[in-house]
């Protein structure tokens, strides 16, 4: 190994080598970011499979061999990035740019700074040749900003045999700070949503715009629109029942009101709208959800359609199934003469099991013990759902202390995203420390 090497010591110079890497979403082109974490890990004595569809956009696997005492674990990350159009930075964003301490550029937060703890983590394990009950598989993917068509998506559906006796994964998006009434929590992602896309076909009388039309298929869309704006029934999961109480044990009396409030199903919406914009997270953790996105139809200002397509972006709580959730969609819609097509569903059902919440909770305890792990869903999707088809559950742990003025909900995807020296230094231990405990 070149002694000269010092990645395994310095997450923040790895994390800037990776952000100079371009690989905006699309196209991605994460070819040559991933070339350059192949020849790191060889530097470090340790070789890499290389798998693609697309030879542009190719996916790595590692690993460090265990005991085989215990299964393996994976630890898996994305390199690619959302784009940064329309927007305007503070230094350039991908540059890279070390900053009183702190590490500027796309991907900084989402998530090449999770890479970097990562890969850091595994090569401190390499060379400090730290004992290991079972192999560590590092995975480093391609495409999750878009789908995951050509990184975990690919890998699950033509190498499942890579992952297998695998139960168990480090991956995104959990660990980071949530500071609430003063409080540091910790939401350490024990599931996610998943995604049901759909497509609606409403069908009615056309004709010509001169000659108006009533209670056709424009007059329906009206009527679909108002339907969904209104909530689906409320669920209280186990996983979120704790993670509010978690949170409701550090609050004043009248935020556990509040929060008591939310756990009753009875009064659950009646909370959520006297908590205005701060409802919007916690809204989606209760409920199954829809939103309209798209509208398709005539291009003619002068020609009633007689048929609009309306695409909708549903995501679908842990525990339920496709059939569960068109159930309830077509409750809230309650019209038969509207179509329903799943465009794509990346629903897969995995237990969800909590005793290694517990463990890493008390990594997070070790290195900050006023912190407050918390378990927590993820409203959004990860390439977590694409390994959960093979009976993987991923735990969201990039751990991060980060101060309050960045909260990760507004830094991620946005203008000037970065992350201190401090928080991914903790972030690397932390996942360190996870590989020899795990």
């Amino acid at each position: 190994m070149n002694h000269q090497l010092n990645f395994h010591e310095k997450p923040e110079l790895l994390l800037q080598k990776l952000i100079q890497f371009n690989t905006s979403n699309p196209p991605g082109n994460e070819k040559a970011c991933i070339q350059f974490i192949e020849k790191l890990l060889l530097q470090y004595g340790i070789e890499s499979e290389i798998l693609y569809k697309d030879e542009n956009r190719p996916n790595l696997i590692a690993r460090l061999k265990g005991e085989g005492e215990t299964s393996p674990i994976m630890l898996y990350g994305h390199v690619d990035v959302v784009t940064t159009e329309n927007q305007s930075w503070t230094h350039p964003p991908f540059s890279g740019e070390i900053i009183d301490g702190v590490v500027w550029g796309r991907g900084a937060l989402d998530m090449k700074g999770g890479v970097a703890m990562m890969i850091a983590a595994f090569l401190k394990a390499k060379v400090n040749k730290i004992p290991l009950s079972g192999d560590v598989l590092l995975v480093i993917l391609s495409d999750e900003e878009a789908g995951g068509d050509y990184g975990a998506k690919f890998l699950v559906e033509e190498h499942p045999s890579l992952f297998k006796d695998i139960q168990y994964a480090i991956g995104e998006f959990g660990g980071f700070t949530l500071y609430i009434a003063d409080k540091r929590f910790y939401p350490i992602m024990v599931a996610e949503k998943k995604i049901c896309w759909m497509k609606l076909v409403i069908k009615g009388k056309g004709g010509h715009a001169a000659l108006p039309i009533r209670d056709e298929a424009m007059a329906k869309l009206s009527k679909l629109l108002k339907k969904l704006n209104n909530r689906m029934p409320v669920h209280i999961t186990p996983e979120v029942k704790l993670m509010l109480e978690g949170i409701s044990n550090h609050m004043p009396p009248a935020k556990k009101m509040a929060i008591k409030q939310l756990l009753n199903p009875r009064m659950t919406n009646f909370a959520i709208n006297r908590l205005g914009e701060h409802g919007e997270l916690v809204d989606s953790l209760l409920h199954n959800t829809v939103a309209p996105t798209i509208i398709r139809t005539t291009e003619k200002v002068n020609v009633i359609p007689s048929e609009i397509e309306v695409e909708l972006d549903g995501r679908v709580l842990p525990g339920f199934s496709e059939e569960d959730y068109l159930k309830e969609l077509k409750q809230l819609i309650n019209d038969d003469s509207i179509e329903v097509e799943v465009v794509r569903s990346d629903i897969a059902h995995t237990n969800i099991k909590m005793q290694h919440f517990y463990t890493l909770a008390d990594i997070i305890n070790e290195y900050d013990p006023d912190g407050i792990p918390i378990p927590f869903i993820l409203p959004g999707v990860t390439d977590g759902r694409h390994f959960a088809r093979l009976g993987i559950q991923t735990y969201g742990f990039l751990p991060m202390n980060l101060p309050p003025e960045i909260n990760v909900a507004r830094t991620i995807h946005t203008e000037d995203e970065r992350i201190p020296v401090e928080s991914l230094f903790f972030g690397m231990t932390c996942i360190y420390k996870t590989l020899q405990t795990f």
